[in-house]
């Protein structure tokens, strides 16, 4: 982990405090009072375009909703993604909704990310890294009543986006609710031309509220419900009716002198149904429904001593995963099959960390966790489907993972920081490598089969960081690079013995443990206070990652580049960005990859505030893709071409 020393303020929902926190980057996205937000589109720009903020961050796009984030290269499956803490898994086969698309940026206060093997206290197998999302909660002492609204309308795709909530606080209770809804049209890519199925509509409820029992004991509740519908995926064979999230939690909190400890009971509950009834020439019609239903607990017991800054957690969760298809061929009988057999995952984990104060100059961060994992398939059909292709399997698995990481920070002449730290961490196989049935993926044409038999994967992390900071840090530059290597890296591998099941798939994988691969990661960063209204900044990163003979793996990062131009006096802020990828040279062929082209683009962003007595209207009106030039990133699944000149205008009212 290339751990930053970031000297934040925790927005906590019971005080606020100032703390130094390891985390590689925190996207602000709504602020508890008044004040700037981090996206150029405010509060009314999506989860997908916040997490775009985030340094170490890509996201994978089959459509214009639901993107799904890669963190150092890595995709879900070796990431953790939490929301206040609690764990969430998506239950789409397809990876059509990832955990982030079940919030919305109306109920969200930041988003926070652990790079690498250092995760946060509830991650579980976070070799690629761990995102948090917390969530906007009004909190005890603050105003006594809070309003805001937001509107905003983005001309391509038409996208309409409307959003208001209300809080009430005091020093013994506080509440706070609102409601954002979003619908888009089809978009047109750059020269013009509409792109099907790339529609959507979401409408998202939120509620938290919080009570005294004590001075120093607290209760605090949070209900999410989250729907979206009609949700186009141009980049895949089809679509979605429906995708529904309920999100329900409870937590008892109790303040110490020099501690706190934190104890959270959730439950949540997802639903997604894919659909192809709207798309033409369908060859066989089918259904393809899949739940998720999680309950846990963790208990956080936070403490300082001394040098020392400790934190314990223990968590613990149980999660079940059902998908099942139901085709309809013409004329003849319904073909029915499980490609998730209800399986029931119980994990349990003890963390810890430990922050150190060396001396005024020096500090060391170690982190560890050990779980243990036991899945039990719950469905027969499912099982026995399975049992074909591996006769010796059993219906009940249990693995042991765990993560160890250790970061030194120290500073040389007050002008230069450095950073060094290493790791080890493993995950187990998720449900779909260790027992998915028959999956298509559109990427590669290859329907994919689970293996039961599959090892854990570890990785060795190994990382590092520099910033010079000149001028009175008028002036600051960074370079910081990583290295995963791995061992037992799972991955699809061609099966020529099986035929394919999807119509029109080139054939069959099976996930199987290769002996090692490695992804590597580095970036130049600068920024530059030209005057005290003017601010420059620019970044460039490089990514490369090869499997056990060499070859190239797939989705990962040609050289990007961004260079960015700040205006600020009084209230107006005016921005220009320049942002590009240069040609995927070393791309995943073997892997059914393609390579895609080169790409630049020009943003150019407005806001101004207004402040009426106790009432604020922000304003901001922006451009995207200037020059409207059609193009995909390396990202886009399918390659599948990003929106064309998009013209925005967002209005935020706060009383």
């Amino acid at each position: 982990m290339l751990t930053v020393l970031l000297s934040t303020i925790l927005l906590s929902d019971t005080v606020t405090t100032e703390k130094a926190q390891n985390l590689d980057e925190v996207v602000i996205v709504s602020e508890t009072g008044r004040g700037r937000k981090r996206s150029a589109k405010g509060q009314v720009a999506s989860i997908d375009e916040h997490l775009g903020e985030l340094k170490n961050v890509n996201l994978v796009r089959r459509g214009s909703y639901a993107w799904e984030p890669v963190v150092n290269n890595m995709q879900t499956e070796r990431l953790s993604t939490t929301i206040d803490g609690m764990k969430i898994f998506y239950a789409c086969t397809d990876k059509m909704d990832p955990v982030t698309s079940y919030v919305e940026s109306g109920n969200l206060q930041s988003i926070s990310l652990n790079s690498g093997l250092d995760g946060n206290p509830q991650a579980t197998g976070n070799i690629g890294g761990s995102l948090d999302l917390k969530l906007r909660k009004a909190g005890f002492d603050n105003d006594a009543f809070h309003a805001s609204a937001s509107v905003g309308h983005e001309w391509n795709g038409h996208v309409q986006v409307y959003g208001a909530d209300a809080a009430l606080s005091s020093h013994r209770t506080y509440l706070n609710a609102g409601a954002f809804f979003r619908h888009a049209d089809n978009y047109k890519v750059g020269g013009g031309d509409e792109l099907q199925f790339s529609q959507f509509q979401k409408v998202n409820v939120f509620t938290n509220a919080g009570l005294r029992l004590a001075e120093k004991d607290m209760l605090e509740a949070t209900f999410i419900f989250d729907r979206a519908t009609d949700v186009g995926y141009p980049a895949l064979n089809m679509d979605v009716a429906k995708a529904e999230g309920l999100i329900t939690s409870l937590s008892y909190k109790h303040l110490f002198r020099k501690a706190s400890w934190e104890t959270k009971a959730y439950y949540n509950h997802i639903t997604h149904e894919m659909d192809d009834t709207k798309r033409p020439d369908v060859a066989i019609h089918m259904d393809m429904p899949g739940k998720s239903w999680t309950a846990g607990v963790y208990s956080l017991l936070t403490t300082s001593l001394k040098q020392h800054d400790l934190a314990l957690n223990y968590d613990l969760y149980y999660n079940r995963l059902f998908a099942d298809m139901t085709m309809y061929p013409g004329g003849a009988a319904p073909m029915y099959m499980v490609t998730w057999p209800d399986v029931g995952t119980l994990n349990t984990g003890v963390a810890l960390t430990d922050n150190v104060r060396i001396a005024r100059n020096q500090s060391l961060r170690l982190s560890a966790k050990v779980a243990w994992q036991q899945q039990r398939l719950n469905n027969e059909e499912g099982y026995h489907a399975l049992k074909v292709f591996f006769p010796g399997m059993t219906d009940a698995y249990h693995q042991t993972t765990g993560r160890i990481a250790a970061n030194y920070n120290f500073l040389i002449f007050k002008f230069l920081n450095c950073s060094i730290g290493a790791g080890w961490g493993s995950r187990a196989p998720t449900v779909t490598e260790a027992y998915g049935y028959y999956l298509n993926n559109t990427f590669d044409q290859y329907d994919y089969i689970g293996n039961p038999s599959l090892k854990n994967e570890s990785a060795v992390e190994l990382n590092g960081a520099l910033k010079c900071s000149m001028h009175n840090a008028q002036c600051t530059i960074g370079i910081e690079g990583n290295v995963f290597l791995f061992s037992n890296y799972i991955i699809g591998q061609f099966e020529t013995r099986l035929s394919p099941m999807t119509v029109g798939a080139e054939g069959v994988k099976v996930y199987g443990n290769i002996s090692h691969a490695t992804i590597a990661n580095a970036s130049l960063t600068a920024e530059w206070q030209l005057t005290e209204q003017l601010r420059w900044n620019g970044k460039v990163g490089y990514s490369s990652g090869r499997d056990a003979d060499g070859d190239p793996l797939p989705l990962i990062s040609p050289v990007s580049w961004q260079t960015e131009l700040q205006y600020h006096y009084k209230r107006l802020q005016v921005g220009a960005v320049v942002k590009g990828n240069a040609r995927q040279s070393n791309y995943g062929e073997k892997y059914g990859e393609t390579a895609a082209k080169a790409w630049t683009i020009l943003n150019l962003a407005a806001q101004y505030q207004l402040s009426i007595v106790n009432y604020q209207l922000s304003i901001r009106v922006g451009v995207e893709n200037l020059f409207d030039k059609q193009y995909a990133t390396y990202a886009d699944w399918n390659h599948i071409p990003q929106k064309g000149r998009n013209i925005y205008m967002n209005l935020t009212f706060e009383l």
